[in-house]
């Protein structure tokens, strides 16, 4: 397997120099190709931090970031921009859609911003559509669909370009749960059928209990692993939620 996302001794402070705060102290670790890989962590730990790092949103300290082998934290400018819409897709919790398009038009966006032939745009906003079923909405504009619904689109919209590497920032925080099910089932099916990598920052235990390996952020360190292996979800649930009072969290955040 080859390395999708490998993160090199990061930190980041926040400040100057009478107030400094570290946000990221020391991370390290990699996500291979086919990874579902989710980040916990209490409120202010850094794991949205860190996520915005490795999604060129906010620049590092210190450290390295190699997204299939190019050092994203020595890039700028157009050579940043033309890295990010090509290699990284994004789901946010808010979903991001723009209102005066329909969910077609939103999902072929991307793709008619890289000059993708029309007839090559239509087949695969059709077929990430067929995955994530939502065929019957793509007519529709966002005010017109149910909040899970619109978290597929952006779902979709995220994955039609092919990104090496999917980021989804609490992409449940928004739905309920039968529509976080969906969601999260959808993304077992990127991730088996499209070989999608996926790193999901999440606070919630049910949403990561989806994933293939969890990290566990704590004041801006790594401060443990679960690899779900051949655990059954429920299971690794259980375990998530053994870490998650190791941290001193209230399981009330995490369920």
């Amino acid at each position: 397997m080859s390395r999708v996302l490998d993160v090199q001794s990061v930190e980041k402070y926040y400040g100057n120099k009478g107030n400094l705060t570290k946000a990221i102290d020391d991370i390290s670790f990699f996500v291979e190709k086919g990874e579902f890989v989710g980040i916990m962590g209490a409120s202010g730990s850094g794991k949205t931090t860190l996520l915005n790092c490795i999604s060129t949103i906010d620049r590092v300290t210190s450290g390295r970031i190699l997204i299939n082998g190019m050092d994203i934290t020595k890039l700028k400018g157009n050579h940043l921009n033309q890295f990010r819409s090509r290699e990284l897709g994004f789901i946010f919790q808010d979903f991001n859609l723009l209102d005066t398009m329909t969910a077609f038009e939103n999902i072929a966006l991307a793709l008619t911003i890289q000059k993708v032939k029309p007839t090559e745009v239509e087949q695969r906003v059709l077929e990430v559509a067929k995955n994530l079923e939502i065929t019957e909405v793509l007519r529709k504009y966002p005010y017109q669909m149910s909040g899970g619904q619109k978290q597929r689109v952006a779902c979709a919209r995220a994955i039609v370009t092919n990104p090496q590497l999917v980021l989804a920032d609490e992409p449940t925080g928004a739905l309920d749960s039968k529509a976080a099910r969906m969601l999260l089932e959808s993304f077992e099916r990127l991730n088996w059928s499209m070989q999608a990598t996926i790193l999901m920052v999440t606070h919630d235990a049910f949403t990561a209990s989806y994933a293939d390996r969890i990290l566990f952020i704590k004041d801006g360190k790594i401060f443990n692993e679960l690899v779900k292996g051949t655990d059954s979800r429920k299971t690794f649930f259980n375990k998530i939620i053994e870490v998650v009072t190791l941290l001193g969290g209230e399981l009330n955040d995490v369920i």
